[in-house]
């Protein structure tokens, strides 16, 4: 005698009960008969809150991010002040040669599949006009702190929540980079891990089978669960059963839970984020020679000044006042938006001299001009007097 809500199957010597409990033997000949599915239980979408507990000085720490800005705190030892930088009578700037100007622009029109590189080559160029085209820099190298509760199955890790007070979020040591460099380190807080039952399957290890909604079974797809196939024949791929066992969970009606990997519990931690990042901004002196300043931003130019160190003073004693004003400006700025949010560790500014020749050339009785910039010596020629569809020549 079968036992209430279990049944077997001897042809394929199988019992049926906790995946289905539905299941209902048929007669013989006829095809066997399921209850209706259970609705499928997702469990909670979010970790409860009670599962955080709070820990002190680490009140704000968040599940999934968020919650956890740390602001730096107040230095215990004066900052170093900045000092202004030497200033430097002697700016050299580089002009180009008429051959090297001819040879960048050949090298440009070779590149074209459409242009002819007879201007370049038998141009005459008339004439060639310098621009001094300056680039500011400034560098503010930081470093940012944030905390989140964080999870993983519990495998018999250490558990030390409350033994003692855990470490202040910037008492924690971390290994920065070498400055300027944007890096991220993730460090485990210390006496903050405790064991939590897994909320997403509450604590069973295992959730329900989404593909068969718990039930094990699914319909058969090849006699669309009537347990007959070509009229009266009973469907070999089901033996008459009218429902095949869910591939998915080989018929068990769950599936090993996916967040605890069926370990039932959880090891709940606050993790530690560090983030030092590179932050630049630069200003390009405007200049009259008519290349747009966009070209400029894919270039070198020739360093004509740098001063590092815990926060620089804006350069001083440089001819163009434009710049002057710039490095007022953007080291302002930076002072008064890093260090309410991070801790600057490093301020880099730098000059960059970016050569830019404008060369006027002739070519068929026609005037034309052409630009010459960068330590690449990258060319500009809108309006390229030969050019032609591509064609296979």
């Amino acid at each position: 005698m079968l036992e209430t809500g279990v049944g077997c199957d001897k042809s394929q010597n199988r019992t049926y009960g906790i995946a289905n409990p539905g299941y209902v033997p048929a007669a013989e000949g006829a095809p066997a008969m399921f209850a209706p599915p259970a609705a499928d239980s997702q469990g909670p979408s979010a970790p409860p809150a009670s599962m955080f507990d709070s820990m002190p000085g680490y009140e704000g720490t968040v599940s999934g991010g968020g919650g956890g800005f740390l602001p730096p705190p107040m230095p215990a030892y004066p900052v170093p002040q900045p000092e202004p930088g030497p200033e430097q009578p002697h700016w050299n700037i580089p002009s180009i040669t008429e051959n090297t100007a001819r040879e960048a622009f050949i090298l440009f029109a070779s590149s074209k599949c459409c242009y002819s590189s007879a201007p370049a080559k038998d141009g005459v160029i008339t004439s060639m006009e310098a621009f001094n085209t300056y680039r500011y820099r400034l560098e503010t190298f930081t470093e940012s702190r944030s905390t989140e509760w964080s999870h993983e199955p519990y495998n018999g890790q250490s558990v030390d929540a409350f033994a003692q007070s855990p470490p202040g979020p910037w008492d924690i040591p971390a290994k920065s980079p070498n400055f300027f460099l944007n890096g991220k380190q993730i460090i485990k807080v210390p006496y903050t891990s405790s064991v939590k039952n897994c909320h997403v399957c509450v604590g069973m290890g295992r959730r329900p089978c989404k593909d068969c909604v718990g039930v094990g079974n699914k319909v058969c797809w090849v006699c669309k669960g009537s347990g007959f196939h070509h009229g009266n024949d009973v469907c070999h791929h089901c033996s008459g059963r009218g429902r095949e066992n869910c591939n998915h969970c080989h018929g068990r009606g769950s599936k090993e839970c996916e967040t605890c990997r069926g370990k039932q519990q959880l090891l709940v931690y606050i993790n530690l984020t560090v983030k030092w990042t590179n932050n630049s901004d630069s200003y390009v002196v405007e200049q009259s020679s008519g290349l747009q300043l966009d070209n400029l931003s894919k270039v070198s130019g020739k360093e004509l000044f740098r001063d590092s160190q815990y926060m620089v003073y804006p350069v001083m004693g440089f001819p163009d006042p434009t710049v002057v004003h710039a490095a007022q400006r953007l080291v302002s700025e930076h002072q008064a938006k890093y260090s309410q949010t991070s801790r600057i560790l490093q301020q880099r500014q730098t000059i960059e001299l970016i050569p830019v020749t404008k060369v006027t050339y002739s070519w068929k009785g026609k005037s034309h001009i052409y630009f010459v910039y960068g330590n690449e010596f990258k060319v500009n020629a809108d309006n390229y007097p030969a050019t032609c569809c591509c064609a296979v020549m």
